[in-house]
């Protein structure tokens, strides 16, 4: 069986560069500490699950060495790199090495292991595999790899937005194969922290 790899795209968790929508509100620093404790549960969840290998893409691209990944070893940690949102997201599924990647976000409170397991399951049949999340979004994204990404891929999402899964979707071949794997959603605002027990 091809080597399963989940990547975790991750940004260090200092105060005023992470969830800014939602320190607004909470305040700077209770917004990144609440940041770290999401990512940190979620890399320790996932670590332990020996059915795929972790890796983390994180920013800033000097961040590699940051605490927060201690649980990651550095041969499996990458910077990001630049670019939009979208090129940076193509980085893993071109070099990493033979096997279907799964890349998600680092503040899914709700996002267990099963929800990971179901989505390399659903790259058994499909080429990509999208998590939707209720903004319009998607926290989650799978290739099979067994041949190269569609070339367009990520180009003209508008990020940010409630069109950028539907934008996504839209400029994907009819002869690539697509799921939908669950619905889950990050934490952008105090209205999102209030109604989950995290």
């Amino acid at each position: 069986m091809m080597q399963r790899h989940l990547v975790i795209f991750a940004r260090a968790p200092q105060p005023g560069r992470v969830k800014r929508r939602l320190g607004t509100e909470i305040g700077m620093m209770e917004a990144a500490r609440f940041y770290r404790r999401i990512l940190d549960r979620q890399i320790r969840r996932m670590t332990r699950d020996p059915r795929w290998t972790v890796w983390l893409f994180v920013t800033p691209d000097t961040a590699l060495r940051h605490p927060a990944w201690h649980l990651v070893p550095l041969s499996r940690r990458e910077p990001q790199r630049r670019g939009d949102l979208g090129r940076r997201m193509k980085l893993p599924f071109a070099t990493l090495p033979p096997g279907p990647v799964v890349l998600v976000g680092s503040d899914i409170p709700a996002m267990r292991e099963s929800h990971i397991a179901r989505t390399f399951a659903l790259l058994g049949r499909h080429d990509l595999v999208f998590g939707p999340a209720r903004d319009g979004g998607f926290w989650l994204v799978g290739a099979r790899r067994v041949r190269p990404l569609p070339f367009t891929l990520f180009d003209n999402v508008r990020w940010s937005t409630s069109t950028a899964l539907t934008d996504t979707l839209t400029g994907i071949p009819r002869h690539v194969t697509v799921a939908l794997a669950d619905t889950l959603d990050d934490v952008d605002d105090a209205d999102s922290l209030r109604r989950l027990s995290v």
